[in-house]
C-alpha cells in the first residue's frame, strides 16, 4: 500500500533552521518530517535504522558534513534519494554535491520557494535538481560529472575526514583516536594533504576546509 505522505529525514545542526524547514514541509499533504538529526553522523545512523523517503542534509554539519553523509548514505543505502541543502551559490558545492551521490540541491536562501517542488521531484525519482538559473556551462559540468567524466578530488575520503578535523583543531592524537588510527599515520595523511594542496600549515588547511564546506567559518 503506497503511503499517503512521503517519510522526511531532515539534519541540520542549528535547531532554528530545522523549525522552520520543518514547517514548510509539513504545511503540505504529501510530505512530513518524521525525524530529525543535528549532525551527520546522527543522520546517517537514524537512515540506516529507519524507513525513509527522502533525507535532506545540511552541507555544512559537524562530525560529519552533509557530504560525508550523503556520500556514506549512497554506498550503504543507495535507494534513499539525499537532498542537499547549502547556504552556497557556488558551481564547486554542486559538482561535490553529485559526486557524493545526491539527487538534488537547494540554496537556503530560497528554499521557502524551491524546497518543497525539489523534495517532490527527488522522490519521484528525477535528475539531479537544483532550481532557479542554472547556466548552460554548469549544466554541461554536471552531465559530465554525472557521467564519471570530470576528475574527483584530488583528496581520498580519509584524507577529507582528515583535513576536518585538523580544521576543527584536533590534535594529532585526538585525530587517531576518532579516526583509530595511528598517530604516525596521521601525520602521513598530514603530509600528503599539505602536498596535494600546496599548503603549508593548518592556518591554510582550516581555510580550505571552511571553503569546502567542510565545517563552518
Amino acid at each position: 500500500m503506497t503511503r499517503l505522505k512521503s517519510r522526511i529525514l531532515l539534519a541540520d545542526d542549528h535547531g532554528l533552521v530545522r523549525r522552520g524547514l520543518r514547517l514548510i514541509l509539513d504545511a503540505h499533504p504529501d510530505l512530513e518530517v518524521v525525524a530529525e538529526a543535528s549532525d551527520g553522523a546522527e543522520a546517517v545512523s537514524m537512515a540506516l535504522d529507519e524507513e525513509f523517503d527522502l533525507a535532506i542534509l545540511d552541507i555544512s554539519m559537524p562530525r560529519m558534513t552533509g557530504l560525508q553523509a550523503a556520500r556514506e548514505l549512497h554506498q550503504r543505502r543507495p535507494e534513499l534519494p539525499v537532498l542537499i541543502l547549502s547556504m552556497h551559490e557556488n558551481e564547486q558545492y554542486l559538482y561535490e554535491a553529485l559526486r557524493a551521490g545526491a539527487a538534488g540541491y537547494v540554496v537556503k536562501k530560497v528554499a521557502d520557494r524551491d524546497l518543497v517542488e525539489t523534495c517532490r521531484a527527488t522522490i519521484r525519482g528525477e535528475p539531479f535538481r537544483y532550481p532557479g538559473e542554472v547556466t548552460e556551462l554548469v549544466n554541461d559540468n554536471l552531465r559530465r560529472a554525472r557521467n564519471g567524466e570530470m576528475s574527483r578530488d584530488r583528496l581520498t575520503p580519509r584524507e577529507t575526514e582528515v583535513i576536518k578535523l585538523v580544521a576543527e583543531s584536533y590534535t594529532n592524537r585526538q585525530i587517531a583516536e576518532a579516526l583509530v588510527i595511528s598517530e604516525s599515520t596521521v601525520e602521513r595523511h598530514r603530509a600528503n594533504i599539505l602536498e596535494k594542496l600546496g599548503m603549508r600549515d593548518r592556518v591554510e588547511l582550516t581555510r580550505y576546509a571552511i571553503r569546502n564546506g567542510l565545517v563552518e567559518p
